[in-house]
């Protein structure tokens, strides 16, 4: 049984740019048979899935992750192979070093340690990985918790191996996540000669009250640990790239970060509503990543809370801050989830690292939250 830095190594040696899994999760899928676990796999399109599971009934404690990475940019920027994993100065570096392959190494090393000294525990303990995370995110874990859904799969706790961890691992227990919800705006007008405005429309000057309004709103003034919901241009296009014309079209794009104040279906009726008080020839197109979640207090929260309070010395900060992950699908089936893994200020960056320090701690980290979830009688 390889320790949990050569197993990240491993790993990190597939070049797993998404949705490509590279043979990482048949790798991980042998290890975690020898260990007696029962491997399903499920493949839609192009993504592979990987469900493990050791135990029968309930409690169902899930641990979530993902084996593709982002594309790693200019080989030439960094300062050894992306796929290529360097140790140096008690340093791991490389592609999926922090985000999140150094958390799937350590999911599988403690699963792999609980079973080996608890083999008749209580309840379900299982790893869900996926390939399409990074990407469009449809067939994997989207695609899954539908197909769990239609089996009545009960998922009690999950845990998400994402980076999370701000200066030290450990430091940070994400208990919830915003919702992500994105549209593309486009607003008709005329296009026509800027030296005679009266013949034309100009879907700018048209947009402008509109969009001054949308980003001026104050949505709410937060919930619980969630800080207010935010509204953010992304990009605004429009013209023909001549100075003299004025434009028939105008696209504009935006994201809201949402609260539980809030879900997709009212935000985008409270938008259409305001485009149209203005009088907007338009439509938007909507895309909703993921609804927010929120855990509350439970027995997950407790217990990683002691876990990270016993390992730091402090107790960690509980956030809910950040983008999205693959938690989002999981919550909705009735799980309470939390997030908790390395320090994340290198992920999608050029030499992407991890501590190998903090990687060593960190299925120790896992195994003491396993066990206090499904204790021994």
């Amino acid at each position: 049984m390889s320790d949990v830095l050569d197993l990240t190594c491993d790993l990190i040696g597939r070049a797993s740019v998404t949705p490509d899994d590279a043979g990482c999760q048949a790798l991980i899928a042998a290890r975690l048979e020898t260990a007696g676990f029962a491997c399903e796999r499920l493949r839609y399109g192009a993504v592979d899935n990987l469900w493990a599971t050791h135990g029968s009934g309930g409690p169902v404690l899930v641990l979530l992750g993902h084996t593709d990475v982002v594309p790693p940019g200019p080989r030439e920027a960094w300062k050894s192979d992306p796929f290529a994993p360097e140790v140096r100065d008690g340093v791991l570096y490389g592609r999926g070093a922090a985000d999140m392959k150094s958390g799937v190494a350590a999911f599988v090393v403690a699963a792999e340690r609980f079973v080996a000294a608890h083999p008749d525990h209580p309840g379900t303990v299982a790893l869900l990985l996926t390939s399409d995370e990074e990407g469009d995110a449809i067939d994997g874990v989207r695609r899954v918790a539908a197909t769990f859904r239609e089996r009545g799969q009960r998922i009690d706790w999950c845990i998400t191996g994402e980076p999370s961890s701000k200066q030290r691992l450990g430091d940070l227990l994400r208990v919830g996540r915003r919702g992500s919800l994105s549209a593309t705006l486009t607003v008709r007008g005329v296009q026509g000669h800027v030296a005679y405005p009266e013949k034309a429309s100009n879907p700018v000057h048209r947009a402008l009250p509109a969009l001054a309004e949308l980003v001026s709103r104050r949505w709410d003034d937060g919930y619980e640990s969630f800080p207010p919901t935010s509204l953010q241009i992304s990009d605004v296009h429009a013209g023909t790239g001549a100075n003299n014309v004025i434009p028939g079209e105008l696209q504009v794009q935006f994201n809201l970060r949402y609260n539980p104040h809030w879900n997709a279906e009212r935000l985008q009726a409270e938008i259409a509503a305001l485009f149209d008080r203005h009088g907007l020839d338009h439509d938007v197109r909507w895309h909703r990543s993921g609804e927010p979640f929120h855990t509350p207090e439970g027995p997950l929260r407790a217990a990683a809370r002691a876990v990270l309070t016993d390992f730091t010395g402090t107790p960690p900060e509980e956030s809910t801050g950040g983008g999205t992950s693959d938690a989002r699908f999981i919550a909705p089936l009735g799980a309470h989830c939390i997030e908790l893994g390395p320090v994340n200020a290198s992920i999608h960056k050029v030499d992407e690292h991890v501590r190998v320090a903090d990687l060593q701690a960190l299925p120790g980290l896992y195994l003491a939250l396993i066990e206090r979830l499904l204790p021994q009688e």
